[in-house]
């Protein structure tokens, strides 16, 4: 049975060298529509390109109500030095029993192949096994999608099968490729470095 982590009015900021992993302001609507509106970005998503603002809006207003609900953490990812958007990232799916959720991300294709997105992934893993105290992280993708596999492995996901034909994305069947992730995977590693986290300093309502 599906169900959340505690709610919160904000989750903390997770703060890595270049990056910071924070929750929505208004003005990160029209990045979030340059990201998702790229179809390159979406190549693999379960969903097509956006075409409008108010599709950006809509995800904000989503993260702001599920903080208070506990059932997904999806943060922005900023540059430090001017605090851009860049990417997104998420925790969801939470089951409280087994301590277990499943991993999202996007990163705006400007900044592919710097580090960003598995520098931000790694403060994100940390923060929910260390503070959150979860267990397993589960991620899916397109097998075709090797830059994505290559970032899960190394983080440490582990491919554990596939699903042919589990979507119809674009006019075209596409299969799943399964990862998973386990605390003690993540601890072997000890390669981490634990990101600073501060309280949220933005407010929750424009």
């Amino acid at each position: 049975m599906s169900a959340s982590l505690p709610p919160v009015s904000l989750p903390p900021v997770l703060r890595t060298a270049r990056l910071a992993l924070r929750p929505f302001s208004d003005a990160d609507a029209v990045d979030l529509l340059g990201i998702f509106g790229d179809p390159e970005v979406v190549r693999y998503w379960s969903t097509g390109a956006w075409t409008g603002i108010a599709q950006a809006e809509a995800m904000i207003a989503e993260a702001r109500q599920a903080y208070r609900d506990g059932g997904l953490y999806r943060y922005a990812i900023a540059l430090r030095e001017t605090d851009r958007l860049i990417g997104v990232c998420n925790l969801r799916g939470f089951f409280d029993q087994n301590r277990r959720c499943e991993l999202g991300y996007a990163l705006a294709r400007d900044h592919w192949g710097q580090g960003y997105a598995g520098e931000a992934l790694e403060a994100l893993l940390g923060h929910a096994f260390h503070v959150l105290d979860l267990n397993r992280i589960e991620a899916d993708i397109d097998p075709r999608n090797e830059a994505s596999a290559r970032l899960l492995e190394k983080l440490g996901f582990r491919r554990e099968g596939t699903m042919p034909e589990r979507w119809i994305v674009h006019g075209e069947k596409a299969d799943t490729a399964f990862y998973g992730l386990l605390r003690r995977y993540w601890d072997e590693r000890g390669t981490s470095e634990r990101p600073s986290v501060r309280p949220p300093t933005l407010p929750l309502e424009p």
